[in-house]
């Protein structure tokens, strides 16, 4: 976390962030633009900030663009905010969100890692149901993971596998794993109050996309979590993100996952007030 904090301390460092919390996704050109700053000197800037895991760095194409990154945060937030003062300091910041925040655009979310594991067995634990059950509130995947199959979803190794239209994209063993995400389901509506006029509404979005990319880092494995394809901030988008106080999304996922590589049990399940 040292770095974390040396990476904060600098004043020109936190208004990027801010200005990637504002806008994530953002180029170093579009970044540069009405900053007092050199392109060189934002680009260092920026070097710190990859460093310390504050920022995650996507190609498209020949564009490199940044994203805020929350694993960091989220790791300090797991370290001293008391599991059960996490709701409220959830619901402050999300009240402070709303009040503040302008409508954004079609936004895509972003979150990388470092494990103590190997690539082949984070792709097991990305892959394998008897891996994802104790991870993921004992939800399996199913899947030949071949590009084109479907990943069926099973509540438990007695249970029915279903498919809720889901379908990998990309399927490079230990390197990269992407898929289509499943639309809202009746549990969905059941666990967050939707009446059926509102799930139906809710179904006619857009189908999302999840992608897991995969690379050795000395000792270590970095995992950077690509979810996109939103039509703006949906109920998705916050329930992916976290931001739904029901849901702890990829950042508690993803840092189950993790803790269950490195010390053998995963995180406890969220706490709701």
């Amino acid at each position: 976390m040292d770095d974390v904090f040396r990476a904060l301390a600098d004043p020109s460092r936190r208004r990027l962030l801010d200005r990637l919390n504002d806008r994530n996704g953002q180029s170093l050109r579009e970044l540069c633009a009405g900053l007092d700053l050199a392109r060189q000197s934002v680009s260092k800037h920026l070097a710190v900030l990859e460093g310390a895991n504050l920022v995650s760095v996507v190609w498209r194409g020949r564009e490199k663009l940044h994203y805020l990154n929350a694993e960091p945060i989220n790791a300090i937030a797991q370290r001293w905010i008391h599991r059960y003062d996490r709701d409220r300091v959830h619901a402050l910041a999300d009240l402070k969100t709303a009040l503040e925040a302008e409508p954004m655009g079609d936004p895509t979310f972003v979150y990388t890692t470092f494990i103590d594991t190997t690539p082949e067995r984070l792709w097991r634990a990305l892959t394998e149901p008897e891996f994802t059950r104790r991870y993921w509130s004992g939800l399996e995947l199913v899947s030949d993971w071949r590009v084109g199959s479907p990943v069926l979803l099973r509540h438990g190794p007695d249970e029915q596998a279903t498919d809720q239209g889901q379908v990998v994209l990309e399927s490079d063993p230990h390197r990269r794993l992407a898929y289509s995400w499943h639309k809202y389901q009746p549990e969905h509506a059941e666990l967050f109050g939707w009446s059926p006029e509102r799930l139906a509404e809710l179904r006619e979005e857009p189908q999302t996309q999840i992608a897991f990319d995969i690379e050795e880092a000395g000792p270590v494995v970095r995992l950077t979590v690509t979810h996109d394809g939103f039509a703006g901030e949906t109920e998705m988008y916050k329930a992916v993100s976290g931001r739904l106080e029901q849901s702890g999304g990829w950042p508690h996922l993803i840092a189950s996952m993790k803790t269950l590589l490195e010390t053998g049990a995963p995180l406890p399940e969220p706490a709701h007030a």
